[in-house]
């Protein structure tokens, strides 16, 4: 470019600039920059999305600056580009945003959709969802792309009502307005609903695309919906549409789930590339289905194709020695974290160890490691110290890991069920009749039994002493009608 006498025009080094931020020279990119002389807003605005896709706010700001002290003018390519730079940062952001929300204004774009968009976002990105909508209520003009902006910004703050109230009304729907509020179900932990939604999709006629294949295949996992998320899988194959590795994943995880292990790892081995969360769901998946030593050898693999575990692949490989009584292999992988692997322990590390030896015999030992955390132990840890306690029996550590429980989950009826099914374990009844006497005088109820079943593609919900189900009356018809023919056969 230099001996073309090139190095000068706007329109080249703009694209220079674009080269140089994919390939991690930002600095090198910013140093051609500053030596360019009459630089227009087009080369100004490539300088801002580079520094700011990059993260570096305050440098973009800079530029910004500088273009509006010679005089050029921003135009609506310039406060978008901010704004995601300002995305980025989360909460830290938001005086940054504030500011640029200003200069939108007295540079009259306040009413520019594009800008709108990336206000929406900024907002939403720093946990002001309200002044999102506010942004939103005030534009003139919104295309789908507004409205994708505030449903998607409802759904990262949990608030999925208020983004489904939204949808409800929008003009005009695509892909996107569908996927966000699929994702939004799945967030919150309302499967049921995000596969009500992805039928609904269909039958508006609106096509799916990988990332709605792959939200949908995780409320799928979350529901165990094998019909549902198998169906996917042929649509995803007969469509042609493009496998990632985080769609495979996602196939790996629902099937594994969804009780079909062998087609997870069939899924697992056709793959092509792999990436450490690949590994990860696998060994997790083969692991809670009691296959333990198959899912330390998938590590081992993993170790010598070179992939370097990340924390959760330890847990995983924790929770595989667990299910798979593997003690002395468990404490191995547990001492070696940090010498070995460069991971230093979480407390999920240390739940899975004391899971171990609890589900071993070892509870004495698990109490000890309990002890030797370096973190306040949480519900999962006692509760698994208190199943040990009654598997084997153990009053002295079954009651201290209850008052603690007691403590951490004072609603939680299993708990006292668990503790009075210990006492009876051993002959102590009046302690396990006191324990259900408490349960009675405290008002805490046991949880109402949960079953699901998945037919035609539908999951359908069951509650112990619900009747809510739109066909209760038919379903008890022929369950009475099951009961007449068994005690005829008997």
């Amino acid at each position: 470019m230099f001996v073309r006498g090139l190095d000068q025009d706007n329109l080249l080094l703009s694209r220079f600039i674009v080269t140089c931020s994919d390939k991690g020279l930002l600095d090198h990119a910013t140093s051609v920059f500053f030596h360019k002389t009459r630089k227009n807003i087009y080369l100004y605005n490539t300088m801002i999305k580079a520094l700011s896709s990059n993260s570096r706010v305050k440098d973009a700001v800079f530029i910004y600056n500088e273009a509006r002290f010679i005089g050029l003018r921003p135009d609506s390519y310039s406060f978008p580009f901010l704004l995601k730079g300002v995305s980025r940062l989360g909460e830290g952001g938001l005086s940054f945003g504030r500011w640029i929300h200003c200069h939108v204004i007295s540079a009259g774009f306040d009413t520019d959709v594009h800008v709108g968009v990336a206000l929406v976002q900024m907002y939403a990105s720093c946990g002001y969802v309200r002044d999102a909508r506010k942004v939103f209520d005030e534009m003139p003009l919104r295309d789908v792309a507004t409205w994708n902006a505030m449903i998607s910004a409802y759904c990262k703050v949990d608030e999925v009502e208020r983004a489904c109230a939204l949808f409800e009304i929008m003009p005009e729907r695509n892909v996107i307005s569908w996927t966000s509020l699929i994702s939004g179900y799945a967030q919150v932990n309302k499967p049921c609903e995000a596969v009500a939604l992805f039928r609904r999709m269909q039958t508006d006629g609106v096509l799916p695309d990988e990332v709605t294949m792959l939200v949908t295949l995780s409320a799928c996992a979350q529901l165990g919906a094998l019909e549902l998320g198998e169906w996917i899988h042929n649509y995803i194959d007969k469509n042609n549409i493009h496998k990632t590795t985080s769609l495979n994943n996602a196939l790996i995880d629902m099937y594994a789930k969804s009780g079909n292990i062998k087609k997870a790892i069939w899924v697992f081995e056709n793959m092509k590339d792999r990436c450490v969360i690949t590994w990860t769901t696998a060994i997790t998946g083969l692991a809670s289905h009691g296959l333990g030593k198959e899912a330390l050898e998938i590590f081992s693999r993993m170790e010598r194709a070179h992939v370097r575990p990340n924390e959760v692949t330890l847990i995983a490989v924790l929770s595989a020695c667990s299910h798979g009584g593997l003690v002395e292999l468990g404490l191995w992988y547990f001492n070696n974290l940090l010498p070995r692997y460069g991971i230093k322990p979480r407390i999920e590390h240390y739940g899975c160890m004391i899971d171990l030896l609890g589900r071993s015999g070892c509870i004495c030992e698990a109490q000890e490691v309990l002890n030797s955390m370096p973190f306040e132990a949480n519900a999962a840890i006692w509760g698994s110290l208190l199943a040990a306690s009654r598997l084997y029996r153990n009053v002295e550590i079954g009651e201290r890991a209850l008052k603690h429980l007691i403590k951490l989950e004072p609603h939680n009826s299993g708990n006292l069920s668990l503790l009075s099914n210990i006492y009876s374990s051993v002959g102590q009844w009046n302690e396990a009749g006191f324990t259900r006497k408490v349960m009675r005088d405290t008002g805490v109820k046991k949880i109402s039994g949960v079953s699901c079943i998945e037919l035609n593609n539908r999951v359908h919900e069951f509650v112990s002493g619900n009747s809510l189900h739109p066909q209760y009356e038919r379903i008890h018809e022929v369950l009475s009608e099951l009961n007449r023919l068994i005690r005829v056969e008997f």
